[in-house]
């Protein structure tokens, strides 16, 4: 990893902490311990610094994502998997990010769109298609409208207007949405799986009673 990368991906976790628009160019050199004079050797602006650190985090997400399906025994230890990166990558974030990125940093919120609405929902397509070719999703699904509803409600938790968000983190969110998401494409043996599954796991985000 450059020296570049390394800083934009510092600073990027500065961001998810405190928020975007809350810290300036001063700030952010400071706490990088870099002078400003520094900092604009590998940056030209604090939007520079997102649509990078976007950028490096989509990349990172899709790594670990694919990581997960290849090494996933099922397609529901799958969606567990994209739990857990969900709850790594974001469980922290600070609540204005995504205001932020939407309000102020337009090419970034452009690469977070096209990465929601390509890799995202194929990867959640062609889990659905693997759930049914294992038997654990049941056969009379849609996985083209199934995967469509699962984007659509992503899109309602990252809506910065959403009055939830003030109150509920992302992370829990999302929990909430691929316990729903489950418990509407899952048959009687995906349940049982499932039940099974998070025994021998920590994941404790899901409760199916």
């Amino acid at each position: 990893m450059d020296k570049q990368h390394q800083l934009i991906t510092d600073i990027t976790m500065l961001f998810l902490k405190f928020g975007i628009k809350s810290l300036t160019m001063d700030d952010i050199a400071r706490h990088m311990g870099i002078s400003k004079k520094t900092l604009y050797q590998y940056v030209t602006d604090k939007n520079d610094i997102v649509v990078k650190g976007v950028s490096i985090m989509i990349e990172h997400e899709k790594q670990i994502l694919c990581a997960t399906n290849k090494s996933s025994a099922t397609a529901i230890d799958e969606l567990i998997g994209v739990t857990k990166c969900v709850s790594s990558e974001i469980g922290e974030m600070h609540p204005s990010v995504i205001f932020d990125i939407q309000k102020y940093h337009p090419e970034a919120w452009k690469l977070l769109e096209n990465h929601k609405k390509s890799f995202v929902h194929n990867m959640m397509l062609k889990n659905l298609k693997r759930g049914i070719k294992e038997g654990y999703y049941r056969e009379n699904i849609n996985p083209e409208i199934i995967a469509s509803i699962y984007i659509g409600m992503v899109d309602h938790i990252l809506n910065p207007e959403n009055p939830i968000n003030k109150n509920i983190s992302i992370d829990k969110m999302h929990s909430e949405i691929i316990r729903y998401h489950i418990k509407g494409i899952a048959n009687d043996k995906g349940i049982e799986y499932l039940k099974e599954a998070l025994k021998n796991n920590e994941n404790d985000k899901f409760d199916l009673d």
